[in-house]
């Protein structure tokens, strides 16, 4: 029963962070299309995305990869729920690589933007911010996808 309520508790973090995946990658279309000065006032001094950092964004990402890094460990012994699991950690610790990579960099570098000081290289740096987000996605979807629970049931059991 505790691997149960273990199982459910990545499941619903996996979600929560897979939706806020998804967030991004559904923005970037129109948010490709801004101006710089409108990019930079919406992303950075308006605070869109300020609860997807430290403590909300940060705590679930976190939580998501820590809870399934444990779930591994509870479900070793059984290799279906074993190898879905340990698929679902790689993309999540992939996702996070990604991130620390390449847009922690250029986060770094946004605290200082106004719509009127943004470096020579803004579009340049707008794009690796926003394609490794994108990038990210589909891992974090991978991640969430392998979670081995089904309609409730242990996906180790047998029929």
């Amino acid at each position: 029963m505790f691997v149960k309520i273990w199982r459910f508790a990545t499941l619903m973090l996996t979600a929560l962070s897979a939706g806020m995946a998804l967030c991004h990658l559904m923005e970037m279309p129109a948010r490709q299309n801004y101006a710089p000065a409108l990019w930079s006032r919406v992303t950075n001094i308006e605070g869109t995305y300020r609860l997807f950092g430290p403590p909300v964004g940060a705590s679930i990402e976190g939580g998501a990869l820590s809870t399934a890094v444990v779930l591994s460990i509870f479900v070793c012994k059984r290799r279906p729920a074993f190898a879905l699991t340990q698929v679902g950690v790689a993309c999540m610790a992939a996702a996070q690589v990604a991130w620390w990579l390449f847009v922690f960099p250029v986060n770094s570098r946004m605290v200082n933007w106004t719509p009127e000081s943004l470096p020579a290289n803004f579009e340049e740096l707008r794009d690796q911010w926003e394609y490794t987000y994108a990038a990210r996605d589909p891992a974090d979807l991978r991640a969430r996808g392998t979670r081995p629970l089904r309609s409730g049931r242990d996906p180790d059991r047998t029929r």
